[in-house]
């Protein structure tokens, strides 16, 4: 009898990568995908791509979707207490483990698994300690397509984000990023692959740049940025659904 288990969806290759994988394994009984939704703008977190694209995904995957609400900019408690309530409701279900893409913030992994461990969730990690190098490329070459919606503005310009992640698009990357994004540095939204049942269509939107100021506290998400700077930027573009 398999295990229960979330799979932690961020909309993203990494994401996609590891759902790929743990589905050939077929060691888990996948209950539902789970993603953090921006509340007040209808978005996931960070890569800021519509709910309706990201609900396009869960029935091309033919997954359930969970969707957890938090606020645009949230504390680490209010982000903790959202987490440990729906967390909580799929163990009511015989939900044991959590999935999650990372490959190596071990910080990050370190907190994930503490909070897990708290609420009686395994963490399981598909893609850890793979060189990203090989990684990408392993993505790429299985005909998964994915696009950049969000960058970091101090580690690319905007001319890297609406482009489709390709051997090129590797190419181009600055010696200083990781050419998977795990520090941060760009997001994504897989549009199509070998675990979809049909693309994702939508045109591209506008292009637009947002400040944030940094938090005092980070989340438990590969997106933050560690910089002495009071304030930071990213590149986003708007994926329109078709």
């Amino acid at each position: 009898m398999k295990n229960k288990a979330l799979f932690n969806w961020s909309s993203g290759k990494d994401s996609a990568l590891a759902l790929y994988k743990t589905l050939k394994n077929n060691e888990f009984e996948i209950v539902s995908l789970l993603t953090s939704v921006s509340e007040q703008y209808q978005r996931i977190s960070m890569h800021g791509v519509r709910v309706e694209l990201l609900e396009q995904q869960a029935k091309s995957l033919q997954l359930p979707l969970t969707k957890m609400m938090i606020p645009e900019m949230p504390s680490m408690e209010i982000y903790e207490d959202v987490m440990k309530k729906t967390l909580n409701s799929f163990k009511e279900n015989g939900v044991t483990h959590s999935i999650f893409g990372d490959i190596f913030l071990e910080d990050l992994r370190l907190y994930r698994e503490n909070k897990l461990k708290e609420i009686g969730f395994e963490g399981v990690f598909p893609l850890w300690k793979k060189d990203t190098n090989v990684l990408i490329n392993e993505f790429i070459d299985l005909g998964f397509k994915t696009i950049v919606t969000c960058v970091n503005a101090e580690f690319l310009d905007e001319s890297f984000v609406g482009r489709v992640i390709n051997k090129q698009f590797i190419e181009d990357l600055p010696d200083n990023v990781d050419v998977c994004g795990e520090n941060g540095e760009f997001h994504t939204f897989t549009f199509d692959g070998p675990i979809f049942q049909f693309p994702i269509e939508f045109s591209i939107g506008e292009k637009v740049h947002r400040k944030y100021e940094k938090p005092k506290t980070t989340t438990n998400t590969a997106c933050d940025v560690d910089s002495d700077k009071p304030n930071y930027g990213f590149w986003y573009i708007d994926l329109i659904p078709k």
